[in-house]
């Protein structure tokens, strides 16, 4: 039997972005971009150019390495050629290797929303296409409502679906966009397109996950001969979410049923840093990880005292459906933590450490990890200060400079000409090479006072972090009330276009800050010596 390819589209810079409180700014972009493309997805989707001021920036450069990076729009306006289109001319000019043209393929959507004829609509499609091809990008269709047009009208959906292929489209993307349609639907309306002469081999599926089937209808359409599948990282999306890769991949990498028939991008390298991208990415967006959710959650592979520990610890295979390790999980049982030690010198390899099973420092390391983990820490979204804490635990991180004490100061007052104010000030006292150093500075807010004190004066020092920046800086409460323990996660980049990310916390978030801001200067200076930041650089 011959292994068959299937191709992984990501489209949570694009339609997750449309998830409830979601906002991705630019630098949050190229981050997400960046971790999507070094976990080895084969597309990356990364919004709508000239549709807003972010995308339209965000597609001045290419932003991936390995993925094939994907500008998404509209086709053209019915009346209007392709040359003249404006929206289009956008897309040809992004710095993108495909375009994804959406398409609208149920006849009621045609007349309702473009306000055109069903084959003023076909002449859009191929045009279109046609345009993304001559300018040397690979063109690909969301057939938008097809799964709802199919049924409401099947040959106008099929004629919309031939189109796009006839015309050169590389994938015909098949979209449940209400996401009510259920497996077996799925599976005979692929089918169907199928026979009508659009090959499983151009056809993609793209599932919203309205009824809670956008992974079995992802997989449904598989069965039926799709071989491309669009998803977001963590099933984010408007409404209900997307079809969740995180859930998606390993399904299609452990299970046998579909890798003794199929291959992905993602191999056994790969897999096992799946838990770390999809915490890291809720990290990202600020939010708790799911602890349920499957292969990755927390509480994935946990399991109580009792019979199924008992039964668990003489062999995993009992209550376990595929082995933690394979998606960089670990296995929990409650009564006697079995979990985490191979996890552990796993992250550390990865970074470059090289630490023995039986090493007591490891089991400091992990002990120093759960504590921290338990008063509110997160170290899957804060990969250098995890390092920094190994190295630490390792004896290996050289003594730059002493913080002896830190202040910070909030003024609220009226100015000279009766307008309120508010003035932060911020003082660092410092030792380096037994020198004391007192710097001052005052910024917008205290943190950013405190931030320009801390990297205004450390001696020797000071030229090497003269292009450190501070991308980004999220803030989380983890309990309720004024005294509330705080979790604060800071992005930092340099000019070889590094990043990473720091967490301190606190019941003050000051505090916290100054704790993600020390691990962000120590870290940079760790990286210029070429002690740290094995993974950003590779």
């Amino acid at each position: 039997m011959s292994i068959e390819r299937i191709y992984l589209f990501d489209t949570t810079l694009r339609d997750g972005q449309q998830t409830p409180g979601v906002d991705f700014s630019v630098e949050d972009k190229i981050a997400i971009a960046a971790m999507l493309d070094e976990f080895g997805l084969d597309y990356v989707e990364g919004g709508y150019p000239g549709a807003n001021p972010t995308d339209t920036a965000f597609f001045a450069k290419k932003r991936t390495t390995r993925a094939s990076f994907v500008a998404f729009g509209m086709t053209k306006r019915a009346g209007v050629s392709a040359s003249n289109d404006p929206g289009l001319t956008q897309l040809l000019q992004a710095r993108s290797d495909a375009v994804c043209l959406v398409a609208k393929t149920w006849d009621y959507h045609v007349e309702v929303a473009l306000g055109c004829t069903n084959d003023e609509n076909l002449d859009s499609i191929r045009e279109s296409v046609e345009a993304v091809a001559a300018a040397g990008k690979q063109p690909m269709v969301d057939c938008e409502h097809f799964f709802d047009g199919y049924k409401a009208n099947p040959a106008y959906a099929l004629a919309c679906a031939r189109a796009a292929y006839e015309a050169g489209a590389r994938w015909v993307v098949l979209c449940d966009t209400n996401g009510g349609t259920q497996p077996a639907e799925i599976r005979d309306i692929v089918q169907a397109v199928i026979a009508a002469g659009v090959p499983g081999a151009s056809l993609g599926i793209h599932a919203h996950n309205d009824a809670g089937q956008a992974v079995a209808n992802s997989l449904a359409a598989v069965e039926a001969g799709v071989r491309q599948i669009q998803g977001t990282l963590n099933g984010i999306g408007e409404r209900c979410g997307n079809a969740n890769l995180v859930t998606i991949i390993p399904t299609l990498c452990l299970k046998e049923t579909y890798a003794s028939r199929f291959e992905t991008a993602i191999d056994t390298d790969k897999l096992v840093e799946l838990t770390r991208l999809s915490h890291a990415f809720d990290e990202l967006l600020n939010r708790s990880p799911d602890h349920q959710a499957p292969y990755v959650g927390a509480s994935a592979f946990a399991t109580k005292a009792g019979i199924h520990a008992s039964a668990l610890l003489k062999d995993p295979r009992t209550y376990e459906h595929v082995v933690p390790d394979s998606v960089g999980n670990f296995r929990k049982v409650m009564v006697s933590d079995q979990g985490g030690k191979a996890n552990f010198i796993n992250a550390l390899k990865r970074r470059g450490i090289e630490v023995d099973r039986q090493d007591p420092r490891l089991d400091k390391l992990i002990a120093i990890v759960k504590e921290r983990e338990a008063s509110g820490y997160a170290y899957e979204g804060a990969d250098a200060s995890f390092e920094l804490l190994a190295r630490r635990t390792l004896g290996t991180v050289p003594d730059f400079f002493a913080v002896e004490s830190f202040r910070v100061m909030v003024e609220r007052r009226f100015d000279s000409h009766g307008r309120l104010k508010t003035v932060s000030e911020a003082v660092v006292k410092m030792v380096i090479d037994g020198k004391t150093v007192m710097s001052v500075a005052e910024g917008d807010g205290p943190v950013n006072a405190l931030d320009l004190a801390l990297r205004k004066d450390i001696g020797k020092f000071q030229a090497e972090i003269a292009d450190l920046e501070l991308a980004d800086y999220k803030v989380r409460i983890l309990n309720g009330g004024t005294e509330a323990i705080t979790r604060v996660l800071i992005e930092s980049t340099d000019d070889t276009g590094v990043r990473w990310w720091t967490v301190g916390v606190s019941e003050n978030i000051i505090d916290a800050s100054f704790q993600a801001l020390m691990d962000s200067v120590v870290y940079k200076l760790m990286k210029n010596r070429q002690l740290a930041g094995k993974i950003a650089a590779e």
